[in-house]
């Protein structure tokens, strides 16, 4: 089963150790992921233009069997994304740390909501 990974886009890859631990539990539950950040910019090595990033993007989504979308921050991106997956009929799987304020546009396309205070939790969470 393969995932597209949607978190929010941070430009100093501040968020690369939640990425990479995010991703690897998915992992070992089966799911392998695919995310922009990581596997096409190269953790900003390979830059792309606003339209190329986009049209990657879409079709990205369109050729994974599901959208994991991790919201513990809010982001423009993150909810464009989400909101192409439910418009292609994508099972959408939001994942969030405990407290975390999800928005209620999400909350009416997710299949699944799952909080939690450190990723290994989702190994024993029903993700999908």
């Amino acid at each position: 089963m393969k995932a597209y990974l949607v978190i929010k886009f941070k430009e100093d890859n501040s968020n690369k150790k939640t990425i990479e631990s995010v991703s690897a539990v998915l992992e070992k539950i089966g799911i392998e992921t695919i995310v922009m950040a990581r596997d096409y910019e190269k953790w900003g090595e390979v830059k792309l233009t606003p339209e190329a990033l986009m049209q990657k993007t879409f079709e990205i989504i369109g050729s994974s069997d599901l959208l994991v979308v991790e919201f513990s921050e809010k982001g423009v991106g993150v909810g464009i994304e989400a909101g192409y997956a439910y418009a292609k009929n994508k099972p959408i799987f939001v994942i969030a740390k405990e407290g975390s304020d999800i928005s209620s546009t999400l909350k009416g396309i997710a299949r699944n909501i799952i909080f939690y205070n450190d990723p290994e939790e989702l190994i024993n969470k029903p993700v999908i």
